[in-house]
């Protein structure tokens, strides 16, 4: 014979053959129908009953020798909580006994067996095992997922935040400096990503370096891959079921942030405090998350996510919406860690958050220039198409997970087991697609360069466009480290336009053509748009919590910014004007007075590319000399000014015709030279007298 029962909407069935080797049913019934073929027992928990809910319970006799099965006594029977006999109920024609459950108040779950009547001690009975809810479950339960989640993310935010603060200066330096060898590409990548925890943070650091100008497009696509390696670092940690040391990972991390007197203590503090919210949220989640496990829709919910394209598309926009592959990485760890997910259904999942990742670096290029665009199109192809080639395979990778992951093949219904073993199992998924997509598109990063450029070619670019920030990204204040180096980069890009405009504004004075000083107005007005800009996103950076270091680079990049602008105003405010008025009164300098004002022109221009070269390398060595060259340059001025005197003594007809624009256009050209050297200046009080001054002059 068999009996199986089932719940109400959920049929759960259970087959008793033969003579089992059973605990005695309640108030030792012995058997009067002995069952006497071997067979085999399962039992199972039924659906979630609310309190003062019916629920209907049916046990099944089934006889495979054709025996008439009507009229069998079977007792129905709560053990836990308590022990009472809840009903008597005779099977009918088709061996049926079905009984009407009402639930208590109590919010405790209720094992009920069921047994025939008169069972000998070793019997047949099924055991119904109902977790008994409140109406408000629902309710708390999505309170405590998103108070979970809201600890989770908090918590891997202020991980990496805290990383990208005390390692972002040395990291920018890392991927700004790489060399052409894309395997040291992909080496950098993996480490800068682990190091910060965050491929997100590292693909956009790319598109900021790109968009720079500090390295190539083509120099990006191995270490894009490597700081895909790099993410899945993030997965393993998770998957180490830390939750019980949770709350001692964040009193350390509490009192390494409060009480550390230096800014790198502090910020391992708020590594170790976001480290154990992230697993304290995990274990907020899995709590919360406990009563789903009998939850009939959730279950079959999850079930349908082996499908691979459903579980893909899930993955993407789940990782879209919180723009963090790690974040929901470790979402899919929490569920797995409930026995929610096989691995044929976390794979798929696993996926779907490869290519929603993509998202963070498609926002950081809307405004960016064609090769940040291109940066994040290559991550984007990358994942979709490895995930596309992969997708054909997921049977074959979930066994060569299964074969080097503990726990091997798991059966589907051994909920602790697959709580046990599937989180590793995933999280090694995810490290091995990754490792893969590495290994399949390394050895043809140059040909999916050239691709990637066919899809995206160069546009001519509108000159006035060239002059608009282009590397101010505000998503990255609150990791000051980098902000800066755009900040950086913006200036840098500033001073040449300045040092673009110095040279233009000298020749109206020579060929008399004007038509040039207009273009250097509005060139100039764009430097003032610079300026505004540069100095509210330095602002706007200062309001970070930044330490004394970078609170002192971001007083020499506002002053920088200042010094250049003083520059580009010089020129249109003194410079153009002397030369529309050079012209309405013809007037010519000598040969020997446009020979002095042509060479002294030159050195405020070669001033200006020296404090930017000097800027750009943070370089003390550089910044005395520029000093050294601006005494020179002033005693030069005088000393030029004294010839301009003696030829007005010979009454030299174009000296004398020229002379007050001749003094001005010196003295303008002195005080351009000035500020570049004040640049030096502050670069030198900025870094300090660590170098040894040369006892030489330098030569030009």
């Amino acid at each position: 014979m068999l009996i199986r029962y089932h719940t109400v909407p959920l049929i759960l069935t259970m087959l008793l053959m033969g003579s089992f080797a059973m605990a005695a049913g309640p108030d030792g019934f012995s058997l009067e129908h002995p069952l006497d073929e071997a067979g085999r027992i399962s039992s199972g928990h039924g659906q979630t009953v609310l309190t003062h809910q019916e629920l209907k319970l049916s046990a099944q006799i089934v006889s495979s020798d054709g025996n008439d099965l009507s009229g069998l006594e079977v007792r129905f029977v709560q053990v836990a909580p308590g022990e009472k006999l809840l009903g008597t109920v005779f099977t009918n024609s088709d061996g049926l006994a079905e009984l009407i459950y009402v639930a208590g108040k109590k919010n405790k779950p209720v094992t009920i067996v069921a047994y025939i009547a008169g069972s000998a001690k070793d019997s047949a009975r099924i055991v119904f095992q109902l977790p008994v809810r409140k109406p408000s479950w629902v309710l708390f339960m999505i309170f405590g997922l998103l108070g979970g989640l809201g600890l989770f993310l908090f918590g891997m935010e202020m991980m990496s935040s805290s990383m990208q603060r005390s390692a972002g200066g040395k990291m920018r330096s890392i991927l700004s400096a790489l060399t052409r060898n894309r395997f040291v590409g992909v080496g950098v990548g993996a480490f800068v990503t682990m190091v910060i925890q965050s491929s997100s943070a590292t693909t956009v650091m790319l598109v900021s370096f790109v968009e720079a100008q500090l390295i190539t497009f083509a120099r990006t696509l191995g270490v894009i891959l490597g700081a895909d390696i790099g993410t899945t670092i993030t997965a393993q940690l998770i998957a180490f079921k830390l939750t019980d040391y949770a709350l001692l990972m964040i009193a350390i991390g509490f009192f390494m942030r409060m009480l550390g007197r230096r800014d790198n203590i502090r910020n391992i503090g708020e590594v170790v405090l976001g480290f154990g919210l992230l697993f304290y949220g995990m274990h907020v989640m899995s709590k919360a998350m406990y009563p789903l496990r009998s939850y009939t829709p959730f279950l079959n919910m999850l079930t349908e996510l082996e499908n691979p394209l459903l579980g893909i598309l899930v993955g993407t926009a789940f990782t879209a919406l919180i723009q963090s592959s790690s974040a929901f990485t470790g979402i899919i760890i929490v569920l797995a860690q409930q026995g929610f997910l096989t691995l044929e259904a976390g794979i798929p999942l696993i996926f779907g958050a490869n290519i929603g990742t993509c998202i963070t670096a498609a926002l950081a290029s809307i405004n960016a220039g064609r090769d940040a665009k291109r940066v994040a199109l290559a991550h984007t192809m990358f994942k979709i198409i490895g995930v596309a080639v992969a997708i054909a395979f997921i049977p074959l990778l979930a066994k060569l997970v299964q074969n080097i992951s503990p726990g091997g093949i798991i059966d589907t219904g051994d909920q602790t087991a697959l709580a046990r073993f599937i989180p590793r199992q995933i999280a090694n998924a995810h490290t091995i697609f990754n490792v893969s997509l590495t290994l399949l598109f390394l050895p043809f990063t140059a040909l999916f360069a050239k691709l990637i450029m066919r899809m995206m070619p160069d546009r001519v670019q509108d000159e006035a466009i060239r002059y608009d920030t282009r590397f101010l990204e505000p998503s990255l204040l609150s990791t000051p480290a980098l902000a800066l180096n755009l900040a950086k980069v913006e200036i840098i890009k500033m001073g040449e336009s300045v040092k673009e405009m110095a040279e233009k504004s000298i020749e109206p004075f020579f060929s008399g053509d004007l038509s040039e000083l207009d273009q250097l107005h509005q060139m100039e007005e764009r430097i003032d748009v610079l300026d505004e800009q540069i100095s509210a996103y330095l602002i706007d950076i200062g309001k970070q919590s930044i330490n004394e270091q970078q609170a002192n680079e971001v007083y020499l990049m506002m002053h920088v910014t200042k010094q250049y602008e003083q520059i580009a105003d010089i020129i249109d405010k003194e410079l153009r004007p002397l030369a529309q008025n050079k012209a309405s009164l013809a007037a010519h300098f000598s040969d020997v007075g446009a020979a002095e004002v042509r060479s002294y022109h030159l050195k405020m221009i070669k001033q200006i590319a020296r404090s930017i070269e000097t800027f750009t390398d943070s370089s003390l060595e550089k910044a005395e000399k520029m000093t050294r060259k601006q005494a020179k340059y002033v005693a030069l001025e005088g000393d030029l000014r004294q010839h301009h005197f003696e030829r007005l003594r010979q009454n030299i007809q174009e000296s004398v015709l020229s002379s007050e624009i001749h003094l001005d256009l010196m003295d303008c050209l002195r005080k351009m030279n000035s500020y570049s050297a004040n640049i030096a200046r502050a670069l030198v009080q900025r870094y300090g007298e660590g170098v040894k001054k040369k006892d030489s002059a330098d030569n030009d």
